[in-house]
């Protein structure tokens, strides 16, 4: 067969061999830099909607760590590429525990409904989730990365940086040996400038915002600039063209017709999150749609490799201890084990039916397959969709159950997530030649230390709904989780007339800009505003839309002017920026929760 063929290739030619990879220091190391990655993602998804890969992040961090100990006599060897490719591997896992829906559905059922459920169960629920997807990405990755190669954008540029950067020269500025540094330096004036802004004692201030003409303003959040200056130039412009369409066109006119109580933040974002969904929504559900011919090909993967892993687990011979490979049976294994106990915890938690709940299964399977090939095809994870298709399904299966909608949701969407961030991670071990089998036991690593993270630093900094849907925390994924589960669980006709009108034209726009960018020539798409930035700048505070296009707006042209410094000094730099404010944002907030103790 051509795919063993293939394998056998890569075992021969780049496969490293039984070489140390996944060691103690590793892991250690991994589950540490994770767990602070996933408190920044924490921070940066509540305020912005995005989560951002962490995976190269964390394998600078990792290498400037090392450096610095071996430096000093702390360790006798450098850390070494591949052990990097499993820090980071460990590392991207515990940090994307903020993703998938995991801080959209609990914080919207918190927002909705006020429960909060123990945090050592929604601990084992988001982990069950997350290994599920760990674990589909096995019976994908014979398919997608081995037999078809699909690209994985990121996930290749990764690999090439960490083999650079191990194998750099510290006099030249452009190469990644000098990255660690960077990041250090803006992580320590974010955290500063952070400290400065927001700690009330202190006798002089750092600046919240710049105010600009026509009565717009630039908020000066390092996480803002920073989170701009890391996503491509024509998202950050279409977030600026979405806040400028709300906050210059609607929220005017709402006022003026009354449609809201006020002109703070809060009360426009009651209107302005209806367009804002109905792009967000349509613009998912209409793309996964017009993917239908890569759905099939997901399916078809999904099932063979399912197959094989029954045959496999029936033949216990057939797995050799010497194989780097993950055997198939395992992920048959995890469907029989994790699949029961993700239904008896839909019910015990949420009162969704056993029936409904195992149909749950198939379809989080058979999407987050479809997420996983469309990673690797244009390096973007569907993920904001799978929540909504799932919560249409419920909303038709199940009318009314608000906390069903909610949370059912979180299934696909985290399946998805961590079976796409595994083959992304399995793409860049694949380039370098790590043991694929160690890489999945470094994601489960990874999801350990995410969930233990994420849940109590969430009780931490969102005390009550009260935080959420304000200028600090807009959670425009929380919004649109809520305002979704809620229209489909009350009804469109709850809604009063202007709202339909607004989600229905957002939803309009989202359909034609989604099958405007499907349809069009390539050399007419980059004109085309993302669908998805759009919703979320209407859910945005107009300072930070203008922030993240001013960050973008920055990096593209470091990318114009000196493209060579773009990977070693851009992403450092600006994911410096993200890290540091969100840190000592989350110290702030522990700090003042000890006050409140005392």
């Amino acid at each position: 067969m051509p795919s063993e063929s293939q394998r056998e290739q890569w075992r021969r030619h780049v496969w490293a061999g039984p070489v140390p990879q996944l060691t103690v220091r590793a892991v250690v190391t991994g589950m540490a830099i994770g767990g602070v990655l996933s408190l920044s993602n924490l921070y940066v998804t509540l305020k912005t909607g995005w989560s951002l890969g962490v995976t190269l992040v964390s394998a600078i961090a990792a290498f400037g760590v090392f450096q610095a100990l071996f430096a000093v006599g702390l360790v006798r060897q450098r850390l070494q590429p591949l052990e990097n490719v499993m820090v980071a591997s460990v590392a991207s896992s515990a940090a994307f525990m903020t993703g998938g829906g995991n801080m959209a559905a609990l914080p919207a059922l918190l927002l909705l409904t006020g429960e909060r459920p123990a945090g050592w169960l929604i601990v084992l629920w988001f982990a069950t989730i997350a290994s599920l997807g760990a674990f589909l990405a096995v019976a994908l990755k014979r398919p997608l990365i081995d037999e078809e190669q699909l690209p994985f954008p990121s996930s290749v540029a990764a690999a090439h940086t960490i083999a650079a950067m191990h194998a750099g020269r510290e006099d030249d500025p452009s190469r990644p040996t000098r990255a660690p540094k960077r990041l250090a330096i803006a992580a320590i004036f974010a955290g500063l400038w952070a400290l400065l802004r927001d700690l009330k004692p202190l006798p002089f201030h750092a600046p919240g915002s710049l105010p600009l003409a026509g009565g717009l303003a630039v908020d000066l959040s390092p996480v803002l600039l920073g989170g701009g200056a890391l996503m491509p130039w024509r998202t950050a412009a279409a977030v600026l063209l979405g806040a400028l369409v709300a906050h210059l066109g609607l929220a005017p006119w709402a006022l003026a017709h009354h449609w809201v109580a006020g002109s703070d933040y809060r009360s426009l974002l009651q209107f302005n999150l209806w367009p804002g969904a109905g792009l967000m929504v349509a613009s998912g559900v209409v793309g996964l749609a017009l993917q239908w011919h890569t759905g099939l090909r997901a399916l078809q993967g999904l099932m063979d490799g399912l197959q094989q892993g029954i045959r496999q687990g029936l033949r216990s011979s057939s797995t050799d201890r010497h194989d780097p490979e993950a055997p198939l049976w395992w992920f048959a294994a995890a469907v029989a084990v994790l699949g029961p106990l993700l239904v008896v915890l839909m019910s015990a938690l949420f009162g969704i039916p056993w029936w409904l709940g195992l149909l749950s299964l198939p379809v989080a399977l058979v999407l987050g397959a479809v997420a996983a090939r469309v990673t690797g095809e244009t390096d973007v994870t569907p993920s904001k969709a799978l929540g909504p298709v799932t919560q249409l399904m419920y909303g038709a299966l199940r009318p009314g159950a608000l906390t069903a909608n909610l949370m059912g949701a979180n299934v696909t969407g985290g399946v998805g997530l961590h079976a796409a961030d595994t083959l992304g991670d399995l793409k860049c071990g694949w380039v370098l030649g790590a043991t694929p089998k160690l890489q999945l036991w470094a994601q489960l690593f990874g999801i350990t230390i995410g969930a233990l993270a994420v849940v109590p630093a969430f009780n931490l900094l969102v005390p009550s709904a009260a935080a959420l849907g304000t200028a600090e925390l807009p959670a425009p994924a929380v919004q649109v989780w809520a305002s979704v589960s809620r229209m489909l669980v009350s009804g469109v006709g709850g809604l009063p007339a202007e709202r339909q009108w607004a989600a229905a034209a957002g939803a309009a726009v989202g359909t034609l800009l989604t099958v405007a960018e499907a349809k069009l020539p390539r050399r007419w798409r980059t004109w085309l505003p993302s669908p998805t930035a759009l919703g979320i700048a209407f859910l945005l505070p107009g300072p930070s839309a203008v922030a993240m296009f001013v960050g973008a707006t920055l990096a593209a042209l470091l990318r114009r002017r000196a493209p060579e410094l773009d990977d070693a000094f851009r992403l450092p730099v600006a994911s410096g920026l993200v890290a540091g404010e969100s840190l000592m944002g989350m110290a702030l907030v522990l700090l003042r929760a000890a006050g409140r103790a005392v």
